[in-house]
């Protein structure tokens, strides 16, 4: 052995292939720092394909729940509506009534305002099934506009003391009762609802006859 040899023996230098490449030991830091790459790289990928399924995730739409008030007569809605003008639930006797518990400042009541606007379109035939709405701890002047931007037709009654939502036993916007042509409340709806569920439930109640 030369003195150099020893020289690097003493000094624990790394022998070299003799290409000139690093020995085994950095091929294997190479191959962790390569590995490292690609879990991040993949991690990446999931987390970027996490939020794409949230941001296109179908929102909540409603449930039905039990309610005392099902199967019994719907309380009597009767007042002023949020643009002023007299109205009562009486007077859509004889036709299906979706009642509707919403406020401006309610979320899914924005999310399903728009469902809501073409049912009402759909079913406009002066003995079609109706909507009503009932503003839900909100300003009438705030329920108005809200119903006005969105193109809302069917009146909707002010609640300045919440006596109409204690009847029915609402704890928050959007919910909906489904009330018979005889004045009866078929269902209870919590949650935002969206044309296919209101058409669903619609039909359901007539073929059983509520």
């Amino acid at each position: 052995m030369t003195v150099v040899d020893r020289d690097r023996d003493r000094a624990g230098d790394t022998p070299t292939s003799p290409s000139g490449s690093a020995g085994p030991a950095a091929s294997s830091r190479r191959r962790r720092r390569h590995t490292a790459r690609w879990v991040a790289a993949l991690v990446a990928l999931l987390g970027a394909g996490l939020v794409v399924v949230l941001a296109t995730r179908p929102p909540a739409t409603a449930t039905e729940v039990d309610s005392p008030i099902v199967g019994q007569r719907a309380p009597a809605l009767s007042g002023a509506t949020v643009d002023g003008k007299p109205f009562s639930l009486a007077s859509l006797s004889g036709r299906w009534v979706f009642v509707n518990f919403f406020a401006s400042w309610c979320p899914p009541c924005q999310q399903e305002q728009a469902d809501l606007v073409t049912f009402a379109y759909q079913h406009r035939g002066p003995t079609d099934a109706a909507l009503v709405g009932v503003a839900f701890d909100d300003a009438a002047s705030s329920a108005h506009s809200f119903l006005v931007q969105s193109g809302a037709t069917w009146p909707a009654l002010a609640d300045p003391g919440g006596s109409f939502a204690l009847q029915y036993g609402v704890r928050g916007p959007p919910e909906t009762f489904l009330i018979s042509p005889t004045g009866i409340v078929v269902a209870h709806f919590d949650g935002p609802v969206t044309v296919a569920f209101l058409d669903h439930w619609l039909e359901r109640a007539r073929q059983q006859g509520a």
